[in-house]
Protein backbone atom coordinates (compact mmCIF):
# COMPACT_ATOMS: atom_id res chain seq x y z
CA UNK A 1 0.00 0.00 0.00
CA UNK A 2 2.82 2.36 0.91
CA UNK A 3 4.58 1.60 -2.40
CA UNK A 4 1.41 2.41 -4.37
CA UNK A 5 0.98 5.68 -2.52
CA UNK A 6 4.61 6.54 -3.18
CA UNK A 7 4.24 5.74 -6.90
CA UNK A 8 1.07 7.83 -7.14
CA UNK A 9 2.75 10.71 -5.36
CA UNK A 10 5.70 10.60 -7.77
CA UNK A 11 3.39 11.17 -10.77
CA UNK A 12 2.10 14.45 -9.45
CA UNK A 13 3.29 17.61 -11.14
CA UNK A 14 5.91 19.56 -9.23
CA UNK A 15 4.65 22.57 -7.35
CA UNK A 16 4.57 25.64 -9.61
CA UNK A 17 4.15 23.70 -12.88
CA UNK A 18 1.87 25.73 -15.22
CA UNK A 19 -1.59 24.26 -15.74
CA UNK A 20 -2.42 23.16 -19.29
CA UNK A 21 -5.99 23.95 -20.27
CA UNK A 22 -7.82 21.45 -22.45
CA UNK A 23 -7.85 22.48 -26.11
CA UNK A 24 -5.12 25.12 -25.71
CA UNK A 25 -2.22 24.30 -28.04
CA UNK A 26 -0.23 27.52 -27.94
CA UNK A 27 3.43 27.29 -26.99
CA UNK A 28 4.78 30.71 -26.03
CA UNK A 29 7.89 32.02 -27.74
CA UNK A 30 11.30 31.84 -26.07
CA UNK A 31 11.75 35.60 -26.42
CA UNK A 32 13.30 37.24 -23.41
CA UNK A 33 12.49 40.73 -22.23
CA UNK A 34 15.57 42.19 -23.92
CA UNK A 35 14.57 40.66 -27.28
CA UNK A 36 11.13 42.25 -27.68
CA UNK A 37 12.21 45.60 -29.12
CA UNK A 38 12.32 45.83 -32.94
CA UNK A 39 15.10 48.02 -34.24
CA UNK A 40 14.47 47.43 -37.96
CA UNK A 41 10.73 46.81 -38.53
CA UNK A 42 9.57 45.01 -41.70
CA UNK A 43 8.13 47.00 -44.60
CA UNK A 44 4.48 46.36 -43.73
CA UNK A 45 5.01 47.59 -40.17
CA UNK A 46 6.87 50.64 -41.44
CA UNK A 47 3.89 51.43 -43.69
CA UNK A 48 1.52 51.12 -40.74
CA UNK A 49 3.73 53.41 -38.63
CA UNK A 50 3.73 55.97 -41.45
CA UNK A 51 -0.06 55.75 -41.60
CA UNK A 52 -0.30 56.39 -37.85
CA UNK A 53 1.83 59.52 -38.23
CA UNK A 54 -0.24 60.61 -41.22
CA UNK A 55 -3.37 60.33 -39.05
CA UNK A 56 -1.90 62.79 -36.57
CA UNK A 57 -0.62 60.17 -34.15
CA UNK A 58 2.82 59.30 -32.84
CA UNK A 59 4.55 55.90 -32.71
CA UNK A 60 6.01 55.48 -29.23
CA UNK A 61 7.43 51.98 -29.67
CA UNK A 62 7.57 49.05 -32.10
CA UNK A 63 7.95 45.65 -30.47
CA UNK A 64 7.05 41.96 -30.44
CA UNK A 65 4.53 40.75 -27.89
CA UNK A 66 6.07 37.86 -25.90
CA UNK A 67 3.37 35.19 -26.32
CA UNK A 68 3.26 34.68 -30.08
CA UNK A 69 6.03 37.01 -31.21
CA UNK A 70 3.64 39.18 -33.24
CA UNK A 71 4.72 42.73 -34.03
CA UNK A 72 2.76 45.62 -32.50
CA UNK A 73 2.91 49.39 -32.41
CA UNK A 74 2.48 51.33 -29.19
CA UNK A 75 1.07 54.66 -30.31
CA UNK A 76 -0.58 57.88 -29.21
CA UNK A 77 -3.66 58.56 -31.33
CA UNK A 78 -6.07 61.47 -31.57
CA UNK A 79 -9.21 60.51 -29.66
CA UNK A 80 -11.34 61.72 -32.55
CA UNK A 81 -9.69 59.18 -34.88
CA UNK A 82 -10.83 56.15 -32.84
CA UNK A 83 -14.28 54.56 -32.91
CA UNK A 84 -15.72 51.34 -31.46
CA UNK A 85 -16.19 48.35 -33.73
CA UNK A 86 -19.76 48.17 -35.01
CA UNK A 87 -20.28 44.68 -33.59
CA UNK A 88 -19.48 45.05 -29.88
CA UNK A 89 -21.93 45.41 -27.05
CA UNK A 90 -23.72 48.68 -26.31
CA UNK A 91 -22.21 51.14 -23.87
CA UNK A 92 -22.91 50.86 -20.13
CA UNK A 93 -23.39 54.34 -18.67
CA UNK A 94 -22.69 53.07 -15.15
CA UNK A 95 -19.37 51.57 -16.27
CA UNK A 96 -18.34 54.79 -18.02
CA UNK A 97 -19.21 56.76 -14.89
CA UNK A 98 -16.99 54.54 -12.76
CA UNK A 99 -14.13 54.92 -15.23
CA UNK A 100 -14.38 58.71 -15.37
CA UNK A 101 -14.41 58.88 -11.58
CA UNK A 102 -11.33 56.63 -11.37
CA UNK A 103 -9.49 58.71 -13.98
CA UNK A 104 -10.47 61.90 -12.21
CA UNK A 105 -9.00 60.54 -8.98
CA UNK A 106 -5.74 59.15 -10.38
CA UNK A 107 -5.19 61.87 -13.01
CA UNK A 108 -3.71 59.10 -15.17
CA UNK A 109 -4.65 56.86 -18.12
CA UNK A 110 -2.83 53.59 -17.45
CA UNK A 111 -4.75 51.02 -19.52
CA UNK A 112 -4.09 51.40 -23.29
CA UNK A 113 -6.82 50.28 -25.64
CA UNK A 114 -6.33 47.92 -28.60
CA UNK A 115 -7.01 49.20 -32.12
CA UNK A 116 -6.79 48.12 -35.74
CA UNK A 117 -6.52 50.61 -38.56
CA UNK A 118 -9.90 50.53 -40.25
CA UNK A 119 -11.38 53.58 -41.92
CA UNK A 120 -14.97 54.28 -40.89
CA UNK A 121 -17.20 57.32 -40.87
CA UNK A 122 -15.28 60.06 -39.07
CA UNK A 123 -12.48 57.80 -37.75
CA UNK A 124 -9.45 55.82 -38.91
CA UNK A 125 -9.24 53.18 -36.18
CA UNK A 126 -11.50 50.56 -34.62
CA UNK A 127 -11.19 49.54 -30.98
CA UNK A 128 -12.71 46.14 -30.17
CA UNK A 129 -12.12 46.35 -26.41
CA UNK A 130 -11.84 50.01 -25.44
CA UNK A 131 -15.31 51.48 -26.01
CA UNK A 132 -15.88 52.39 -22.36
CA UNK A 133 -12.40 53.80 -21.81
CA UNK A 134 -12.63 55.77 -25.05
CA UNK A 135 -16.02 57.19 -24.04
CA UNK A 136 -14.68 58.14 -20.61
CA UNK A 137 -11.73 59.97 -22.19
CA UNK A 138 -14.06 61.86 -24.51
CA UNK A 139 -16.30 62.85 -21.59
CA UNK A 140 -13.25 64.15 -19.75
CA UNK A 141 -12.20 66.16 -22.79
CA UNK A 142 -8.96 64.27 -23.50
CA UNK A 143 -7.42 64.81 -26.94
CA UNK A 144 -5.18 61.73 -27.07
CA UNK A 145 -5.51 58.03 -26.29
CA UNK A 146 -2.71 55.49 -25.89
CA UNK A 147 -3.23 52.37 -27.97
CA UNK A 148 -1.69 49.10 -29.06
CA UNK A 149 -2.04 49.05 -32.84
CA UNK A 150 -2.48 45.50 -34.17
CA UNK A 151 -1.66 45.06 -37.88
CA UNK A 152 -4.11 42.18 -38.46
CA UNK A 153 -7.72 43.30 -38.95
CA UNK A 154 -9.01 39.81 -38.04
CA UNK A 155 -7.92 40.44 -34.44
CA UNK A 156 -10.73 42.99 -34.12
CA UNK A 157 -13.14 40.04 -34.13
CA UNK A 158 -11.03 37.65 -32.09
CA UNK A 159 -10.16 40.16 -29.38
CA UNK A 160 -13.71 40.13 -28.00
CA UNK A 161 -12.77 36.80 -26.39
CA UNK A 162 -10.26 38.76 -24.27
CA UNK A 163 -12.61 41.60 -23.40
CA UNK A 164 -13.17 41.25 -19.66
CA UNK A 165 -13.98 44.89 -18.80
CA UNK A 166 -17.50 43.77 -17.91
CA UNK A 167 -18.98 40.28 -18.07
CA UNK A 168 -21.31 39.83 -21.03
CA UNK A 169 -24.77 38.46 -20.38
CA UNK A 170 -26.43 36.15 -22.89
CA UNK A 171 -28.23 38.94 -24.74
CA UNK A 172 -25.07 41.02 -25.17
CA UNK A 173 -23.07 38.01 -26.36
CA UNK A 174 -25.74 37.04 -28.90
CA UNK A 175 -26.13 40.58 -30.24
CA UNK A 176 -22.35 40.87 -30.52
CA UNK A 177 -22.18 37.67 -32.58
CA UNK A 178 -24.94 38.89 -34.88
CA UNK A 179 -23.18 42.22 -35.42
CA UNK A 180 -19.91 40.45 -36.21
CA UNK A 181 -21.71 38.10 -38.60
CA UNK A 182 -23.30 40.96 -40.54
CA UNK A 183 -20.10 43.00 -40.57
CA UNK A 184 -18.05 40.07 -41.87
CA UNK A 185 -20.52 39.41 -44.66
CA UNK A 186 -20.95 43.06 -45.59
CA UNK A 187 -17.30 44.14 -45.50
CA UNK A 188 -15.93 41.10 -47.33
CA UNK A 189 -18.63 41.21 -49.98
CA UNK A 190 -17.71 44.82 -50.71
CA UNK A 191 -13.98 44.13 -50.59
CA UNK A 192 -14.04 41.06 -52.83
CA UNK A 193 -16.49 42.50 -55.35
CA UNK A 194 -17.73 38.97 -55.92
CA UNK A 195 -20.38 38.57 -53.25
CA UNK A 196 -18.15 36.06 -51.46
CA UNK A 197 -16.83 36.24 -47.92
CA UNK A 198 -13.06 36.27 -47.46
CA UNK A 199 -11.01 35.79 -44.30
CA UNK A 200 -8.94 38.93 -43.67
CA UNK A 201 -5.17 38.70 -43.96
CA UNK A 202 -2.59 40.88 -42.12
CA UNK A 203 -3.14 44.48 -43.12
CA UNK A 204 -0.55 47.21 -43.57
CA UNK A 205 -1.86 50.73 -43.23
CA UNK A 206 -5.50 49.65 -43.22
CA UNK A 207 -5.79 48.10 -46.66
CA UNK A 208 -8.75 45.87 -47.44
CA UNK A 209 -8.74 42.07 -46.99
CA UNK A 210 -6.93 39.88 -49.50
CA UNK A 211 -8.59 37.26 -51.65
CA UNK A 212 -8.17 34.27 -49.34
CA UNK A 213 -10.35 31.18 -49.18
CA UNK A 214 -13.91 31.58 -48.04
CA UNK A 215 -14.63 30.44 -44.47
CA UNK A 216 -17.70 28.83 -42.96
CA UNK A 217 -19.37 29.64 -39.65
CA UNK A 218 -17.21 27.03 -37.97
CA UNK A 219 -14.15 28.85 -39.26
CA UNK A 220 -15.17 31.69 -36.93
CA UNK A 221 -15.92 29.41 -33.98
CA UNK A 222 -13.63 31.43 -31.67
CA UNK A 223 -15.40 34.68 -32.50
CA UNK A 224 -18.96 33.27 -32.54
CA UNK A 225 -18.50 30.89 -29.54
CA UNK A 226 -21.44 28.63 -30.39
CA UNK A 227 -24.16 28.29 -33.07
CA UNK A 228 -26.89 29.07 -30.54
CA UNK A 229 -25.59 32.63 -30.08
CA UNK A 230 -25.85 33.30 -33.81
CA UNK A 231 -29.48 32.18 -33.92
CA UNK A 232 -30.33 34.11 -30.77
CA UNK A 233 -28.56 37.19 -32.09
CA UNK A 234 -30.76 37.39 -35.17
CA UNK A 235 -33.82 36.64 -33.03
CA UNK A 236 -32.96 39.58 -30.73
CA UNK A 237 -32.65 41.79 -33.82
CA UNK A 238 -36.33 41.18 -34.60
CA UNK A 239 -37.59 40.95 -31.01
CA UNK A 240 -35.40 42.79 -28.53
CA UNK A 241 -37.11 41.42 -25.41
CA UNK A 242 -37.29 37.75 -26.36
CA UNK A 243 -36.49 35.55 -23.36
CA UNK A 244 -33.36 34.05 -24.87
CA UNK A 245 -32.31 32.50 -21.57
CA UNK A 246 -35.38 30.25 -21.60
CA UNK A 247 -34.45 28.84 -25.02
CA UNK A 248 -30.67 28.79 -24.79
CA UNK A 249 -30.37 25.25 -23.39
CA UNK A 250 -32.46 23.83 -26.25
CA UNK A 251 -30.46 25.71 -28.87
CA UNK A 252 -27.13 24.65 -27.37
CA UNK A 253 -28.10 20.99 -27.74
CA UNK A 254 -29.68 21.15 -31.19
CA UNK A 255 -28.18 24.09 -33.09
CA UNK A 256 -25.20 23.36 -35.33
CA UNK A 257 -22.76 25.33 -37.51
CA UNK A 258 -24.11 25.80 -41.02
CA UNK A 259 -22.06 24.60 -44.02
CA UNK A 260 -20.70 26.88 -46.73
CA UNK A 261 -19.45 30.44 -46.47
CA UNK A 262 -21.07 33.03 -44.21
CA UNK A 263 -22.66 34.79 -47.17
CA UNK A 264 -24.56 31.62 -48.10
CA UNK A 265 -25.26 30.67 -44.48
CA UNK A 266 -26.71 34.05 -43.48
CA UNK A 267 -30.24 33.47 -44.92
CA UNK A 268 -30.38 30.03 -43.26
CA UNK A 269 -29.31 31.51 -39.94
CA UNK A 270 -32.03 34.16 -40.21
CA UNK A 271 -34.52 31.40 -41.03
CA UNK A 272 -33.57 29.56 -37.85
CA UNK A 273 -34.11 32.75 -35.87
CA UNK A 274 -37.55 33.08 -37.48
CA UNK A 275 -38.42 29.55 -36.35
CA UNK A 276 -37.36 30.46 -32.82
CA UNK A 277 -39.62 33.53 -32.91
CA UNK A 278 -42.56 31.36 -34.04
CA UNK A 279 -41.90 29.06 -31.11
CA UNK A 280 -41.69 32.08 -28.80
CA UNK A 281 -45.11 33.20 -30.08
CA UNK A 282 -46.58 29.79 -29.24
CA UNK A 283 -44.96 29.74 -25.78
CA UNK A 284 -46.20 33.27 -25.04
CA UNK A 285 -49.74 32.31 -26.06
CA UNK A 286 -49.61 29.26 -23.76
CA UNK A 287 -48.40 31.47 -20.89
CA UNK A 288 -51.28 33.91 -21.51
CA UNK A 289 -53.76 31.04 -21.29
CA UNK A 290 -52.24 29.85 -18.02
CA UNK A 291 -52.35 33.37 -16.58
CA UNK A 292 -56.02 33.62 -17.59
CA UNK A 293 -56.64 30.61 -15.35
CA UNK A 294 -55.01 32.39 -12.44
CA UNK A 295 -51.49 31.02 -12.62
CA UNK A 296 -48.96 33.77 -11.92
CA UNK A 297 -45.61 32.09 -11.40
CA UNK A 298 -42.09 33.25 -12.41
CA UNK A 299 -41.62 29.73 -13.78
CA UNK A 300 -44.39 29.79 -16.40
CA UNK A 301 -42.08 30.15 -19.40
CA UNK A 302 -39.68 27.54 -18.07
CA UNK A 303 -42.66 25.25 -17.44
CA UNK A 304 -43.98 25.58 -21.01
CA UNK A 305 -40.51 25.09 -22.52
CA UNK A 306 -39.94 21.97 -20.41
CA UNK A 307 -43.41 20.68 -21.32
CA UNK A 308 -42.72 21.07 -25.05
CA UNK A 309 -39.06 20.02 -25.15
CA UNK A 310 -38.59 16.43 -26.41
CA UNK A 311 -34.77 16.45 -26.16
CA UNK A 312 -34.76 14.89 -22.69
CA UNK A 313 -36.36 11.77 -24.20
CA UNK A 314 -34.05 11.59 -27.22
CA UNK A 315 -30.84 9.60 -26.97
CA UNK A 316 -28.04 10.41 -29.36
CA UNK A 317 -28.05 13.19 -31.94
CA UNK A 318 -31.01 15.60 -31.66
CA UNK A 319 -33.15 16.34 -34.73
CA UNK A 320 -32.25 19.34 -36.92
CA UNK A 321 -33.43 22.67 -35.58
CA UNK A 322 -35.64 23.05 -38.67
CA UNK A 323 -37.62 20.02 -37.40
CA UNK A 324 -37.29 20.53 -33.67
CA UNK A 325 -38.56 24.11 -33.30
CA UNK A 326 -41.73 23.66 -35.40
CA UNK A 327 -42.57 20.47 -33.46
CA UNK A 328 -42.05 22.29 -30.17
CA UNK A 329 -44.24 25.17 -31.37
CA UNK A 330 -46.96 22.65 -32.25
CA UNK A 331 -46.71 21.13 -28.76
CA UNK A 332 -46.98 24.58 -27.18
CA UNK A 333 -50.08 25.41 -29.20
CA UNK A 334 -51.57 22.07 -28.13
CA UNK A 335 -51.23 22.68 -24.37
CA UNK A 336 -54.65 22.52 -22.72
CA UNK A 337 -54.44 25.03 -19.88
CA UNK A 338 -57.57 23.57 -18.27
CA UNK A 339 -55.66 20.38 -17.53
CA UNK A 340 -52.67 22.07 -15.87
CA UNK A 341 -52.59 21.80 -12.09
CA UNK A 342 -50.68 23.78 -9.48
CA UNK A 343 -48.56 20.74 -8.62
CA UNK A 344 -47.47 20.52 -12.27
CA UNK A 345 -45.96 23.98 -11.98
CA UNK A 346 -44.43 23.16 -8.60
CA UNK A 347 -42.63 20.16 -10.10
CA UNK A 348 -41.23 22.40 -12.84
CA UNK A 349 -40.03 24.97 -10.29
CA UNK A 350 -36.53 26.25 -10.04
CA UNK A 351 -34.75 29.55 -10.23
CA UNK A 352 -36.67 32.28 -12.05
CA UNK A 353 -35.34 33.28 -15.45
CA UNK A 354 -32.18 35.34 -15.25
CA UNK A 355 -32.55 39.01 -16.11
CA UNK A 356 -31.14 39.92 -19.51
Amino acid sequence: MAEKAKAKKSTRKPSGTPRRRRGVKLRPTELGASELAIDAPPAELTALADAVRGDGGAVLAIYREPLGGHALLFAALPVAQVAPTPFQRDISDAHVRRLTQAMDKTKRFLDPIIVVREASEGASYWTPNGYHRLTALKELGAKTVLALVVPERAVAYQILALNIEKAHNLRERAIGVRRMYEDLVGSRTIASGEGRLRRPEPIAGGAGPSQGPELSEEGYALEFEEPALATLGFAYQERGRISGGAYHAVLRKADRWLPGGLTDALPQRRARAALLLEYDDAVTAAIAALKARGFNSPYLRSFVVARTNPLRFIKGEPPPLEELLPSMAKRARGIDSSKIKSEDLARAGGAPEASE
